[in-house]
């Protein structure tokens, strides 16, 4: 008689001892996917706590900027610039550079020697920008007429905006504005930049130094040679303030473009350790109207952007000294000179453009100002 109870019937299920194997392997596969999983989780919490550090010592630092908000209800648009399609999906932002001041003023009182209207195309990532030249003869954003530059130092940046809204047929309710000291810091910390010098642009360059690095600071390191190199920030803003060559105002602002776009393609291929020297070097001397978070939304899209072209304003224009407003720019045609600048900013047909009724009233005033001294 058997013993059933040393032989136990396993009714066709396989002993254990028969599939410990696979399953000691099973276990140790979902012991090491766990592992995995916590390592991952561990390296994704560490990095949302470094981005969230960093963002927190950028916005910190932010703070060093001059924040000075604009009052949209105070800005002055042409009543029929609204309604233009074709400034839709673009967002213009007037720039402006100043002169050091003993006090560093930033707003009402500061010349502007440098006035652009940088539009962004949102969709594309294309950027344009246009200087408008500081003695162009225009209403300066009071319904009075005087060189550009007139605005700022009058009514800080709120006149100034109106006056560009005024007389572009603009949207711009935004700016920014550096001194020379900003540009010179930014340009020192890239490294330098490189910029082909002429031969007749090397001793005003030089001569430039000397009044620049008054309220710069640096060494002055002479030009020697033209051709293409590399300036530090001294030579390149005084670079930017040659006006003594051919092409005067004119070319001097040319300069300043091409300054910009040589700073701003370097910026792009910039480390971390150079961005952040640029922000504590830099940020204590620029004024905005834009907020900490517009700020941070522009800079994580600062690599999507690209100058893509610039030109000067007025394109058609004469020279002549206008009673005692002095020596002015004065567009030929206010009114068309707008429809180009339209082409140019918003990639459309400049025969397209309609200019707005106050725009073909100023080009009448100005027509009117000037026509017994230009000839």
């Amino acid at each position: 008689m058997s013993d059933y109870r040393r032989e136990p019937s396993y009714r066709g299920e396989e002993p254990r001892r028969r599939t410990s194997g696979g399953s000691s392997k099973s276990r140790r596969a979902k012991a090491k996917a766990k592992r995995k999983k916590r390592i991952l989780l561990f390296v994704l919490e560490f990095l949302v706590l470094a981005i969230m550090i960093g963002v927190l010592v950028i916005v910190q630092k932010m703070d060093k900027i001059e924040k000075t908000p604009i009052d949209e209800k105070d800005i002055t648009i042409n009543e029929e610039v609204a309604e233009k399609e074709t400034l839709k999906g673009y967002k213009n932002i007037a720039l402006f550079g100043v002169d050091v001041s003993e006090n560093h003023n930033l707003g009402k009182g500061a010349r502007t020697d440098t006035i652009m209207i940088l539009s962004l195309n949102e969709d594309t990532g294309d950027a344009r920008l246009a200087s408008v030249y500081r003695d162009t003869y225009l209403n300066v954003g009071n319904d009075s007429y005087n060189k550009a530059n007139s605005a700022y130092s009058k009514g800080g940046p709120e006149q100034a905006l109106n006056m560009l809204n005024m007389n572009l047929d603009l949207n711009i309710t935004d700016y920014v504005t550096i001194d020379f000291r900003a540009l010179t810091d930014t340009i020192n910390a890239l490294g330098g930049i490189e910029i082909d010098v002429q031969e007749e642009e090397i001793v005003h360059l030089n001569n430039y130094q000397i009044g620049t690095q008054e309220v710069t600071g640096g060494n002055i390191v002479e030009v020697t040679q033209p051709g293409l190199q590399t300036l530090n920030g001294l030579q390149a803003t005084s670079y930017c303030r040659i006006r003594y060559t051919a092409g005067d105002d004119f070319r001097r602002t040319e300069r300043q473009r091409d300054v910009l776009k040589k700073v701003a393609e370097k910026a792009k291929k910039s480390d971390i350790g150079t961005i952040n020297q640029i922000i504590n070097d830099v940020f204590p001397k620029i004024s905005t109207s834009f907020s900490n978070s517009e700020m941070l939304g522009y800079a994580a899209n600062f690599a999507k952007y690209n100058l893509v072209d610039t030109v000067g304003f007025p394109v058609a224009k004469e020279t002549g000294t206008i009673g005692k407003k002095g020596s002015c720019v004065v567009p030929t045609d206010l009114k068309e000179n707008v429809m180009v600048l339209h082409g140019f900013l918003f990639s459309i047909d400049p025969t397209s453009y309609e200019p707005s009724d106050e725009v073909v009233q100023i080009s009448e005033h100005i027509k009117s100002d000037t026509a017994s001294y230009i000839k």
